[in-house]
């Protein structure tokens, strides 16, 4: 299994970017397919999830900000960020996996990360 994140790379804030997380030998519309991210000095945190059913879930700091989506036919999940702000400045990683029967986002798979660096 390979989850090929890009898109990455340096803007201003205020700006936007489109991270891609392309899945290989994993069927993405089979797994709730998740971003993370991990900022400097800081543990890696939750970003949001899109679910089978397409449903989305999102952290309180980046609502109303990103949106996830899934292309099935291109077997890819997509992290759409807009007004971007330096404190979302960090490592970003796709994963995969499912919600546990205790409500819980477990994951499965993770992908390499792709550098996402905003400047005030």
């Amino acid at each position: 299994v390979q989850l090929q994140a890009s898109g990455g790379g340096s803007v201003q804030a205020g700006g936007s970017l489109r991270l891609s997380c392309a899945a290989s030998r994993l069927t993405v519309s089979y797994y709730s397919m998740g971003w993370f991210r991990r900022a400097p000095g800081k543990e890696r945190e939750f970003v949001g999830r899109i679910s089978r059913g397409g449903g989305t879930v999102y952290a309180d700091s980046v609502k109303g900000r990103f949106a996830i989506s899934r292309d099935n036919a291109k077997n890819t999940v997509y992290l759409q960020m807009n007004n971007l702000k330096p404190e979302d400045t960090a490592v970003y990683y796709c994963a995969a996996g499912g919600i546990t029967s205790s409500g819980r986002y477990e994951v499965n798979y993770w992908g390499q990360g792709t550098q996402v660096t905003v400047s005030s």
